[in-house]
């Protein structure tokens, strides 16, 4: 043991692993039952040792980062593949070996962050890891629990459900990704800005419209849904309509305030050049404002899809997301209910993914992309 180093969490994910030996089966049997999966535990309690003393070792931090990622996510596998056939009686052993998977996870992903060049890989990595891990406890404590299906559905259950049921879930995300949240984000996004530059140049506007928006950003959107059906009917174009009035106001707000955080000394500089209002605002005030721009439409990516799905339940046609969700919890199909939740956070993630790397490259400039 001389000159081993080890980390906190491989030193109490070994201590774990070992002490879950005397408690092993990792299941409560019964005659109707199959064997606890000793062996498979002896297994696991093996790697995890290794992977820490590994990481106590003299070695580099990349092949501690990788060891430790190979002994987590191999002993997950092995551990979560028990599972078949056992539906609840999980002892303590199973879940102290799943706490110690964890931990070395948990080290894997400290010793990643800690690498030196940040390589894009690295950056995807990291998130990638901790929704997995998040995955694999909601799987684990689900099946090993026995927790009822109506209640909560594991994983598994909603990726095949996913899998099954891909032509209902595009067709959704069609009509309410493509149609309606984005045509509302369009247009509320649009109509923001152009409002907020109105209101920027006439004094009167802005304090007449910002107090209006403080107002109608507090509306509820259950009140404001039934509404826009009423006006506009039962297709997609009554939930762009909310989600128009639900992004306006978050750009209009952010713009007007990007707008007044250009310098002074920057705004004479342009009046001792003879700079018109407009040139002022397009070669200074705007690209100061591009932090506070960006932040609205990121913030609006997701007000984007939350107006829409809530709004389809209020009237739809026979297809959407949130006629989706609406009609399976009444049929108690809970794993079409999340597979619908899964596909939104999916689809929002990617879109807001898109909007943040669009801004590193136009604010290039700003502190806040330039420390990252």
């Amino acid at each position: 043991m001389t000159g081993l180093r080890f980390s906190w969490q491989g030193l109490v994910a070994a201590v774990l692993a070992l002490a879950a030996l005397p408690l092993l089966p990792l299941f409560a049997t019964d005659p109707a039952s199959p064997p606890g999966g000793s062996t498979t535990a002896l297994a696991i309690v093996a790697m995890i040792v290794a992977a820490a003393l590994f990481d106590a070792s003299q070695a580099g931090a990349r092949p501690k980062a990788w060891a430790t990622f190979a002994a987590a996510h191999l002993g997950a596998w092995l551990l979560i593949g028990e599972l078949d056939g056992r539906s609840g009686g999980a002892t303590w052993s199973f879940y102290m070996l799943l706490a110690a998977l964890w931990l070395i996870a948990w080290r894997c992903v400290s010793l990643l962050a800690a690498l030196r060049p940040v390589t894009t890989l690295l950056r995807l990595l990291i998130p990638v890891l901790f929704g997995v891990w998040l995955l694999i406890w909601w799987e684990a404590v689900v099946r090993g629990a026995g927790v009822p299906f109506i209640l909560l559905p594991p994983p598994s259950a909603i990726g095949a459900r996913i899998a099954s049921s891909l032509p209902i879930l595009l067709a959704d995300i069609n009509q309410t990704v493509l149609k309606a949240a984005l045509g509302g984000y369009l247009i509320g996004c649009a109509s923001g800005f152009a409002v907020a530059i109105l209101a920027d140049r006439y004094l009167f506007l802005r304090r007449g419209l910002i107090p209006i928006g403080n107002m109608v950003s507090a509306l509820p959107i259950i009140g404001v849904a039934p509404i826009m059906v009423m006006w506009f009917g039962f297709g997609w174009e009554s939930k762009a309509a909310v989600v128009a009035i639900m992004t306006f106001f978050p750009m209009l707000v952010n713009t007007v305030a990007g707008l007044a955080t250009a310098g002074a000394m920057e705004r004479d500089l342009m009046r001792t050049y003879a700079a018109s209002y407009w040139q002022t605002l397009v070669s200074l005030r705007l690209p100061a404002a591009m932090p506070f721009i960006f932040n609205a439409l990121k913030i609006n990516s997701t007000l984007a899809m939350i107006g829409a799905i809530v709004a389809e339940f209020f009237g739809t046609p026979v297809v959407g997301m949130g006629f989706r969700i609406s009609t399976e919890v009444g049929r108690m199909n809970v794993d079409m209910v999340w597979a619908e939740i899964a596909a939104a956070a999916v689809v929002g993630s990617l879109f807001y993914g898109i909007l943040a790397l669009i801004e590193r490259s136009v604010t290039f400039w700003h502190p806040s992309v330039r420390g990252g």
